[in-house]
C-alpha cells in the first residue's frame, strides 16, 4: 500500500500491468489468499520481474533485488539459521563489513523483521532490508538446504549414511536425534543445549533403506511398524537409546545419546545455590520425601544422580529404580526397569533389602507414590522426581494422583523446580555493561520478591555465535533452582486442604524464591542472559 492507495492500482497507474492483468491475480488469490498480489504478478510471469520489483520498491519505499542463488555470498547458518530463514521468509545474502543485507518476502511483517534484525544484532550486523518474491526466497533456501544436507547425504551407502549422522550429533554434543519422515524428504534434527536445529533433508528414495538400518543396529523388529524402543552399543563411549514411532509419512525415530561413564558433577557445579548448608537442609533427610520438578528434558536425573554422589557414604546403603539406569554410580544398588518389572513392584521388593535412601526414578501414578509415601513414612528417605511447572504444584500434582493432604504433609520434606538455561559462549561472547533497561526487568522481579540484586562490577554479554557454539552464542546448559522447605506452617495449611495459591504466599513470606530469581541471579553473574531466561520462562 502506498498510503490508502492499493498497489495494483499503482502498478497499473505505472504501466507496469494492465487492469485485465490485475483481476486475473485477484482471481488466483482467492484460491491462494497467504499469497500477496506482487507474488501472485511474479508466479503467473505478468510481468517481467526485474520491472515488477523495481515498480514495488518505489511505491513501497523499499531497498529491491531479484534474488537468486548466486546473489549469496555467505554460508547461511554462520549468522542466521535456516530455521529462521524458513519462519520469517527471509535470506541474508551479504555482509558488507558490520552491514547484514537481508531479503524478505514480505517487509510489512514487522514481528519477522524484529526477529532476523535481533539475530543479527547477537552476531554484531547492523540489518540493512531488501524486499524480493517469496518464490525467489524459497528457490534460495532450498539451495541452501541441500548444501547443508551434503555432507550427511553425500555419504555412499545406507551404513555409512546412518554412521555419519550418529557421528556428527555425537561432535555437535547433541543429546538427540530425531529422523523424521517428511512428504518429500526425511529430515534429521539435533537436540544441542536443549534447542532443536535441522542439518539435513535426506531424499525420500532412501527412507526405507535408513528405517532398515536403524531397526537393525537398535535390535528391533524390521517387520513391526508399531512403536518399538531399542538400543544401539556399537559406540565404544555412548549408549544410544532408540524409539520409533509411525506417524502418515512412516516411521519416525528419536536417538537419545547417553555418554558412557560420564562422571557426576557437583550439584553446584549444575547451578545449585553454592550454600552447603542449604544443601544439606534441602537433601540430607530421613523419614520423608524429596521431589524434584521439571517437565521433561530439564535435567531431572542429573539433579538426582548429583544428590546421590552428595548423599553415597559407606555406611549407607542406597537403592535405586529407574527406566533405564542412565549412569551407573560404584557403591549404589542401581535396578532397571524391564517388562517383567514395574516401579512399584521393584519398589516393594526394595522395602525388604534394608535400605536407608531410596532413588525412584519417577512417580508415574497413584501406585508408585503411595509405595514412595510408606517407605517415607517407615523410615526410609526417597528421592525421586515429578512432572509439573514448580516447587509447588508438586503438592496439587501428588493430590490429584491421589495422594491424601495427611500423607503428603507428613512425609513431603522438600520439593524443588529447575529449568536449564544455556550459558554464554565463552569463546564468543563480548561483555559489556548493563543498560538502565536491563537493570529494570531485573530489579523489576526483586522488588516484586524483596530480593535485591546488586549489579556492582557486574557485566552481561552479547551472544556472537562461532564454531565452538554451532553459532548460537551459548555453549551448555546451566540449572536454574527454586526450592520449598515444607515448615510446620506450610504443612498445616496442606493438612486443611489449603489451595496452592494460600500455600504459595505463605512460602514467600517464609523466604521461597521462585525460579525467576536464581534465573535472574546468574544473569547478574554473568552465566546467562535475560533474551535467555525470558526464551524459556515467559517474563514478557
Amino acid at each position: 500500500m502506498n498510503g490508502k492507495t492499493p498497489i495494483g492500482v499503482e502498478l497499473v497507474k505505472r504501466g507496469v500491468v494492465k487492469e485485465i492483468d490485475i483481476e486475473t491475480a485477484i482471481e488466483y488469490q482467492k484460491q491462494h489468499p497467504e499469497k500477496k498480489l506482487g507474488d501472485i504478478l511474479n508466479i503467473l510471469n505478468l510481468c517481467p520481474q526485474k520491472q515488477l520489483i523495481e515498480a514495488m520498491g518505489q511505491i513501497l519505499g523499499e531497498n529491491v533485488i531479484v534474488l537468486t542463488t548466486d546473489d549469496v555470498k555467505i554460508q547461511e547458518n554462520d549468522y542466521l539459521p535456516l530455521n529462521v530463514c524458513k519462519a520469517c521468509k527471509a535470506v541474508l545474502f551479504e555482509l558488507i563489513g558490520r552491514r547484514a543485507k537481508v531479503c524478505f518476502a514480505d517487509t510489512s511483517n514487522s514481528k519477522a523483521i524484529e526477529q532476523v534484525r535481533n539475530t543479527l544484532l547477537k552476531h554484531g550486523f547492523i540489518m540493512e532490508k531488501f524486499l524480493t518474491f517469496e518464490t525467489n526466497i524459497e528457490t534460495v533456501i532450498r539451495s541452501l538446504e541441500t548444501k547443508e544436507d551434503s555432507a550427511i547425504s553425500s555419504s555412499g551407502d545406507i551404513t555409512k549414511l546412518v554412521d555419519t549422522i550418529i557421528r556428527a550429533a555425537m561432535e555437535k554434543r547433541a543429546s538427540d536425534i530425531h529422523i523424521e519422515p517428511l512428504e518429500r524428504s526425511v529430515r534429521v534434527r539435533y537436540r544441542v543445549d536443549g534447542e532443536l536445529i535441522t542439518v539435513a533433508n535426506i531424499e525420500k528414495a532412501k527412507q526405507m533403506q535408513l528405517i532398515g538400518r536403524l531397526k537393525a543396529i537398535s535390535n528391533m523388529h524390521q517387520e513391526k511398524q508399531e512403536a518399538q524402543d531399542g538400543m544401539i552399543n556399537s559406540y565404544p563411549d555412548y549408549n544410544i537409546r532408540v524409539a520409533s514411532q509411525r506417524t502418515v509419512e512412516g516411521e519416525k525415530f528419536c536417538l537419545r545419546l547417553l555418554k558412557k561413564n560420564e562422571g557426576i558433577r557437583s550439584i553446584f557445579d549444575l547451578g545449585f545455590p553454592a550454600d552447603e548448608a542449604v544443601l544439606k537442609k534441602c537433601f540430607d533427610k530421613r523419614n520423608s520425601i524429596t521431589i524434584i520438578a521439571a517437565p521433561t528434558g530439564q535435567g531431572k536425573t542429573t539433579t538426582l544422580y548429583s544428590i546421590l554422589d552428595y548423599l553415597n557414604r559407606p555406611e549407607i546403603n542406597i537403592t535405586t529404580v529407574e527406566d533405564p539406569v542412565e549412569i551407573r554410580v560404584p557403591g549404589i544398588n542401581q535396578i532397571e526397569i524391564d517388562e517383567k518389572s514395574t516401579f512399584a513392584s521393584s519398589l516393594r521388593s526394595i522395602l525388604r533389602n534394608d535400605p536407608d535412601i531410596i532413588l525412584l526414578g519417577e512417580i508415574r501414578d497413584t501406585e508408585s507414590a503411595e509405595i514412595a509415601i510408606q517407605a517415607g513414612q517407615t523410615g526410609h528417605y526417597v528421592l525421586s522426581t515429578i512432572h509439573t511447572i514448580n516447587a509447588i504444584e508438586v503438592i496439587t500434582r501428588l493430590r490429584k494422583i491421589g495422594i491424601s493432604d495427611y500423607d503428603i504433609s507428613s512425609t513431603l520434606a522438600t520439593s524443588v523446580s529447575q529449568r536449564l538455561l544455556r550459558r554464554v559462549c565463552p569463546h564468543c561472547a563480548a561483555k559489556r555493561a548493563f543498560t538502565k533497561e536491563e537493570k529494570d526487568i531485573i530489579n523489576k522481579y526483586g522488588e516484586r520478591y524483596h530480593i535485591p540484586f546488586d549489579f556492582t562490577n557486574k557485566h552481561t554479554y552479547d551472544t556472537k555465535g562461532c564454531k565452538e557454539c554451532n553459532h548460537t552464542g551459548y555453549l551448555e546448559r546451566i540449572a536454574v533452582f527454586e526450592v520449598l522447605e515444607l515448615t510446620d506452617e506450610i504443612k498445616d495449611l496442606v493438612v486443611s486442604g489449603a489451595s496452592s495459591l494460600k500455600i504459595r504466599e505463605l512460602a514467600l513470606e517464609q523466604g521461597y524464591k521462585p525460579l525467576v530469581i536464581d534465573a535472574f541471579q546468574k544473569v547478574v553473574d554473568g552465566v546467562t542472559t535475560i533474551e535467555e531466561v525470558n526464551n524459556r520462562l515467559a517474563l514478557y
